[in-house]
């Protein structure tokens, strides 16, 4: 199959590509740096000529709701009309497990990209996945001020980029895919537990504080498994522990 991938060359896009690579699929990067642009539409047509199907992947440049909202539904609408006018059978587009709880910021806005795909012309699954791994460093960075690190408190099942490539990379070559499926790692871990084990491999002396942003009010979901998945979702390992071992 000729597949497109949007946001080939970021986190789960890279992985993405490389699986549905070794899969024996032609792969078309959908990228900036590969002379396509989902926002403006340059390139895309053309990308998207003789393409079965489309994954999309890409994350906009911000976490806020305005502009990541903006981004999402502007891309997706893109990426429906290019590929009615191709004769794209239909789409596998990322999201977040329990984004459907949200009532702002970058939750809200992967419901707006969810929607803006389902009223498209192209059939989408939508699989929503659990924080990936590499999500732990980032808020360990984000959060650390002096010696201390507020890390938000989470309940989450962490899951590998590589294992969520997987999947999107069977659904998008499955002959009946479901509307919505959920991926998510082994087990249910604490995201501050979980920085706190990756601050002590990096030997740093920072200490890890669970907050919960009062003015946030989305801090109850992420606090009490709001993120986490649901009884049918597809559990796939590795723990964060094993990744973190074997992560160099």
């Amino acid at each position: 199959m000729k597949i497109a991938v949007a946001g080939a060359t970021g986190r789960v896009g890279e992985h993405i590509a490389d699986v549905l690579a070794e899969r024996g699929h032609e792969v078309v990067a959908i990228a900036r740096s590969a002379g396509v642009d989902v926002i403006t539409g340059a390139g895309l047509d053309a990308a998207l000529t003789g393409v079965d199907v489309i994954v999309d992947a890409a994350t906009g440049p911000s976490p806020e709701e305005q502009p990541a909202t903006e981004f999402f539904v502007t891309a997706a609408r893109n990426m429906q009309e290019a590929g009615a006018r191709a004769g794209v059978q239909r789409a596998v587009v990322v999201s977040i497990i329990g984004t459907d709880k949200y009532t702002g910021g970058y939750g809200a806005a992967k419901i707006a990209h969810e929607r803006a795909w389902r009223t498209g012309p192209i059939p989408v699954t939508v699989l929503r996945a659990a924080q990936f791994h590499e999500f732990v460093g980032q808020l360990l960075d984000w959060g650390t001020q002096g010696g201390v690190a507020y890390v938000p408190e989470m309940r989450t099942q962490l899951v590998a980029a590589r294992a969520v490539a997987c999947e999107v990379a069977d659904l998008a070559t499955m002959q009946n895919p479901p509307q919505l499926r959920e991926i998510a790692g082994p087990r249910e871990e604490s995201m501050v537990a979980m920085a706190t084990l990756l601050g002590t491999r990096r030997g740093s002396p920072v200490q890890v504080q669970a907050v919960r942003n009062s003015s946030d009010p989305d801090a109850e979901i992420q606090a009490n498994g709001g993120l986490l998945p649901g009884p049918g979702a597809v559990l796939a390992g590795p723990t964060y522990q094993q990744w973190l071992e074997h992560s160099g």
